[in-house]
């Protein structure tokens, strides 16, 4: 059974720093690409952030230099760094993962995805 969980979310003042986990199992974690998506009510959930299998990395305009997505095969795991936070990055956050990923911020080029940890950042 596959599974990814997300976790690390909270409350953080803006300005703020807060690092999010995904563990993901069931599933050949290391030849996938993994994402970062966010979702806040009533609008389209955005890619953040993703990195491919050999460890590349790609960002979204309104978080680059503040963001940092990373991945430790061995453990399964990918992780979002999220520095120099503001009120507008406060949303649901989305750990996904996908075997071949073309349009890295399509959400439709992932297969797998978590039930999200939440994050508000305030003022």
């Amino acid at each position: 059974q596959v599974k990814l969980v997300e976790s690390g979310g909270g409350s953080v003042q803006t300005g703020g720093s807060r690092k999010l986990s995904c563990v993901g199992s069931g599933f050949t974690f290391s030849t996938y690409a993994m994402g970062w998506f966010r979702q806040v009510p009533g609008k389209v959930r955005e890619g953040v952030a993703a990195v491919d299998s050999d460890g590349s990395a790609t960002y979204a305009d309104s978080v680059k230099g503040r963001f940092t997505i990373s991945r430790d095969n061995a453990k399964n795991t990918v992780y979002l760094q999220m520095n120099s936070l503001k009120v507008e990055d406060t949303a649901m956050y989305y750990c996904a993962a996908g075997p071949w990923v073309g349009v890295w911020d399509r959400k439709e080029e992932y297969t797998y995805w978590g039930q999200g940890t939440q994050v508000t950042v305030s003022s």
